[in-house]
């Protein structure tokens, strides 16, 4: 959901998607595949024998291609529960070409859109009620999944949050979490939930947190997200949560268009709803 990136990163990214097209025998459907941020992913459909498919292409310089985001769909495939609602993941494919290093993602392709270009809500994306109580089931599926990985530090957060927030973080209690939960990452109307990169543990409440903060744009959708996900926003625990998200969005609001968005709206709940909860 990014622009695309500068023309030699556009070429190579699209040279290395033709080549992962040919390895897998797949066809190119995508007249206008999406990118990821600085054109470190190119996604978009494909076709193969087997019918309709969504081919995602990541690059990263070689001494980075392992670890937590390298691995982090392959993993969710293999540890997290059916009952949360993703593409499958069919194929992976790993080469190096020209100092980078490119791993190719086969996944099941699904007819969900996602609800928003942006991560940050816009408008009300009215949703079906049978949406919002999936989205409730699979966040309490996650939440229980058992994991070593990490998704947010422990040292990222009592650093960040008194530097950005003034607030003191407290004990932290931990759940597993996306990571990246966002509207950008919902598909619907069916839920579909995506880029499962960055999943592992994270403050309880973490991702409702986030959904919800990335709504203050959109009050009535930020009350929803607030009434179906209550029985764990609405807890002491969630409170490190909401505040390493504010800490995260004010962090970086000069340098991602989508967070300087929400500094405002942010600032206004740091100094009401969650000075209150201190």
């Amino acid at each position: 959901m990014f622009s695309a990136p500068d023309d030699a990163t556009a070429q190579r990214m699209g040279t290395a998607r033709a080549f992962a097209c040919a390895t897998l025998m797949l066809t190119d459907l995508a007249e206008e595949p999406i990118w990821g941020y600085a054109g470190r992913t190119l996604s978009g459909a494909v076709i193969s024998a087997q019918g309709t498919g969504w081919l995602r292409v990541v690059a990263e310089r070689p001494d980075k291609a392992h670890g937590k985001l390298w691995d982090g769909p392959k993993t969710a495939q293999e540890l997290l529960p059916p009952a949360i609602p993703r593409p499958a993941l069919h194929d992976i494919h790993d080469w190096q070409a020209a100092g980078w290093a490119y791993r190719a993602e086969l996944y099941q392709h699904t007819d969900a859109t996602v609800v928003s270009r942006s991560p940050v809500l816009a408008q009300d994306p009215a949703l079906p009620d049978a949406w919002w109580a999936k989205l409730r089931t699979a966040l309490d599926y996650l939440a229980e999944a058992p994991t070593e990985r990490i998704a947010v530090r422990e040292e990222y957060i009592r650093r960040a949050v008194p530097e950005y927030t003034g607030c003191d973080v407290g004990q932290i209690e931990w759940s597993t979490a996306h990571g990246d939960f966002h509207w950008s990452n919902l598909g619907g109307p069916e839920l579909t939930i995506l880029d499962w990169e960055g999943w592992g543990l994270a403050p309880v409440a973490f991702d409702a947190a986030q959904l919800h903060l990335y709504s203050l744009h959109t009050p009535a959708t930020a009350a929803r997200v607030r009434q179906t996900l209550g029985h764990i926003l609405d807890t002491p625990a969630a409170r490190v949560a909401e505040l390493t998200i504010c800490a995260q969005i004010l962090q970086a609001a000069d340098r991602t268009p989508f967070y300087k968005e929400l500094v405002e709206p942010v600032k206004e709940y740091l100094g009401t709803t969650m000075e209150r909860t201190a």
